[in-house]
């Protein structure tokens, strides 16, 4: 047992605690990437949304992102700007906006994800290639528990930028 009047704690608070800052970290470090790109984690989340799962009517796009419809909108407005997505109207049982991935939205997800990889490089430099992949399986299962847990659906799907390692 610990001294709960000593400000120190047990291994198991610590471990929280550790994974929350190590988390921070990740999102502070992926933030600042994806801000020298120009993107947001909403700009990284619509583009990995349509590299994943295609093109997608702009209503069911922001159901399938969770995002509200108008940050959304705010979202495709900016990725379409700079040609990173492109909005057609398809009239099919009515008026619909279909959101679809350019070549260079695709290019620029590829640089984003290289920049996670980096970022993952960065903090687990001094863990071993074994340690690392020992680390990932622990996670999983960490993750998976927070999930049933009710933790909710963020801990086991790709997170935006900040993501865990």
């Amino acid at each position: 047992m610990y001294d709960r009047g000593s400000g120190s704690s047990g291994p198991s608070e610590q471990t929280v605690r550790l994974l929350a800052a190590a988390g921070r970290a990740v999102d502070t470090l992926m933030a600042e990437r994806s801000r020298a790109r120009g993107l947001s984690a909403r700009h990284q989340l619509v583009l990995e949304t349509l590299a994943d799962q295609g093109p997608h009517a702009r209503r069911d796009l922001a159901a399938r992102t969770g995002l509200p419809v108008a940050e959304l909108s705010r979202a495709i407005g900016d990725l379409a700007a700079r040609g990173l997505v492109q909005v057609m109207v398809v009239n099919i049982g009515g008026r619909h906006e279909v959101v679809t991935l350019t070549p260079a939205g695709t290019a620029e997800l590829v640089a984003l994800q290289d920049d996670m990889k980096s970022v993952q490089d960065l903090l687990l430099a001094s863990i071993t290639r074994g340690e690392r992949a020992q680390l990932h399986y622990i996670l999983r299962r960490v993750c998976a528990t927070a999930a049933r847990a009710g933790a909710g659906e963020s801990a086991t799907s790709p997170a935006p930028p900040g993501g865990s390692p």
